[in-house]
């Protein structure tokens, strides 16, 4: 059984000075809208309802937060021998790139967003979500470069992988590795960016998957490897295209 199963709940937030007053590392996930971030958190933590998917997409505008270890902690957020049980905590970021959005709303994605990933100290990596079939948007590319400056790992999650035949899967990930390896800092040393491919549909990349956020965020599974009895769910409305 994972450790991300026992994800809970802890709180939600629209503004930086709202984040929670805690020390545990926190592992972000960040995608374009409908590029399956909430169904990927959702079939990692073995939880259908868990990440919230907005039937308008890129209407969702909070940060939200999830716990691993601390029974029951969303309702006792302000014990502080529960919330010190906490383990790490999982960062559900605003989904972007819609056109239905209004200026306003993406104005205060980009503050909200922006800051946190270049700012927030407790943030020990972050997994981009984005779909294998369109990687790397403009928006993505701009979530990488805020963040690499940071120097901390991202791990990027190529969803919807079922939609790909073998060798579209193969370039996919290849192209995706080599888009990553570009970036390089001031010394031309390379960033600690992974790639993977993942599918909610097919089962491709749970556990892998599973591994890699367990290894960002410091702690250890208990008990055996996680078994593929997961919830069935894939977004699969394509988004319009970019602006």
């Amino acid at each position: 059984m994972s450790k991300l199963w026992q994800a809970r709940f802890f709180t939600t937030v629209n503004q930086l000075r709202d984040l929670p007053d805690t020390k545990v590392p926190e592992i972000a996930f960040a995608g374009r809208s409908n590029a399956g971030k909430s169904t990927a958190i959702n079939i990692l933590c073995n939880q259908k309802g868990l990440a919230f998917a907005s039937k308008t997409p890129g209407r969702t505008q909070h940060i939200n937060y999830f716990s691993i270890g601390g029974a029951h902690i969303a309702q006792h957020r302000k014990d502080a021998t529960i919330v010190a049980e906490i383990e790490v905590l999982l960062v559900d970021l605003p989904g972007y790139g819609y056109a239905e959005v209004s200026g306003s709303a993406k104005l205060h994605w980009q503050r909200l967003l922006g800051d946190y990933v270049q700012q927030r100290e407790q943030l020990a990596a972050l997994i981009l979500i984005m779909d294998s079939r369109r990687p790397f948007t403009d928006l993505d590319i701009q979530m990488l470069e805020w963040f690499a400056p940071t120097g901390k790992p991202i791990h990027c999650i190529l969803t919807k992988a079922d939609k790909l035949n073998r060798n579209d899967s193969v370039n996919a990930l290849r192209q995706a590795r080599a888009r990553l390896d570009s970036y390089v800092d001031e010394d031309g040393e390379g960033f600690p960016f992974t790639v993977q491919l993942f599918s909610a549909l097919k089962r491709i990349g749970i556990e892998e998957a599973n591994d890699k956020i367990m290894e960002l965020a410091g702690i250890t599974e208990d008990g055996p490897a996680i078994v593929a009895e997961l919830i069935e769910m894939e977004d699969d409305v394509d988004p319009p295209a970019p602006q």
